[in-house]
């Protein structure tokens, strides 16, 4: 029993493929809105099964409740779309991380990038990690293969890196294990901000756009980053220790330096203990 229902183009045109789930690696929700961003005004080419993709005690759906009647309710669902920037063809998988048969998906993207002949694979996500909101969003990468990434964005970082996979992760790897070019756009995002964090979602737009060789129009998200930006300001500026520790972390990014973990640790807990006014775990 397949896991989507597709509703196969005829018409497709060089696809490539964005993928983003929320969840694990969507900190700041900036991928999920890069991707809501790029899927506006899209038609809806795939519905996978979401009865056995999610855990509805973990992902409840939405209820509504309008005057004291039960009105609406929203389910959990992850769907590709497919939307068109000057002659290319571009399809948006996303959705909420699924929770079961992951084995089965990775088996779904591959079969669904091989019968709509996707060209690439993209995918977007955001981590927490010890940068500043004052500097230029960073972004790591990952590809398939050498050459792939724009931007200039490398693909990194150096060495053995062992943490828990996502989803998108593993579509990732299955697609490009079977023959795909593939890649993947993480921007990292100030761990100390809350809430969405618009200026890493223009980024990445801006990365997909290098690989539609078309621009990606923003709408009102360039304004909210810009608001989101002067808020963080106002905030560190109002605030001795949390100003020390901006200040600390610009000067580890000016020097151009990509911190160990053992030093993003410190810098954390640094940060912590400062704010706290003494240890705190």
């Amino acid at each position: 029993m397949s896991l989507f229902d597709l509703r196969e183009p005829t018409d497709l045109v060089a696809p490539l493929l964005v993928a983003s789930f929320d969840g694990w690696v969507d900190a700041g929700a900036a991928a999920t809105t890069a991707a809501a961003r790029l899927a506006e005004g899209a038609e809806t080419i795939a519905t996978f099964d979401a009865d056995r993709l999610y855990d509805y005690r973990a992902r409840r759906p939405t209820l509504e409740i309008v005057d004291g009647r039960l009105d609406r309710l929203t389910w959990p669902e992850l769907t590709l779309r497919r939307a068109r920037f000057g002659e290319r063809d571009l399809l948006i998988l996303s959705g909420p991380e699924p929770d079961y048969r992951w084995h089965e998906l990775e088996q779904a993207a591959v079969e669904l990038a091989r019968r709509l002949e996707v060209a690439a694979w993209i995918s977007l996500g955001a981590i927490p990690a010890a940068v500043p909101h004052t500097r230029p969003v960073t972004v790591l990468g990952t590809e398939s293969r050498p050459g792939l990434l724009r931007g200039g964005v490398t693909a990194g970082p150096e060495g053995v890196l062992r943490v828990p996979a996502a989803a998108i992760s593993v579509l990732d790897f299955a697609v490009s294990r079977a023959g795909v070019a593939a890649v993947g756009y993480y921007a990292q995002i100030p761990h100390y901000v809350t809430g969405i964090y618009p200026p890493a979602s223009v980024e990445l737009l801006l990365l997909v756009g290098q690989h539609l060789e078309h621009e990606v129009a923003m709408g009102e998200l360039r304004d909210e980053a810009r608001r989101v930006l002067a808020r963080l300001d106002t905030a560190t500026a109002g605030d001795a220790n949390t100003r020390a520790y901006v200040e600390r972390l610009e000067v580890m990014v000016d020097e151009a330096r990509r911190p160990a973990g053992d030093d993003l640790i410190t810098e954390i807990e640094r940060f912590l203990h400062d704010q706290g006014g003494g240890d705190r775990s």
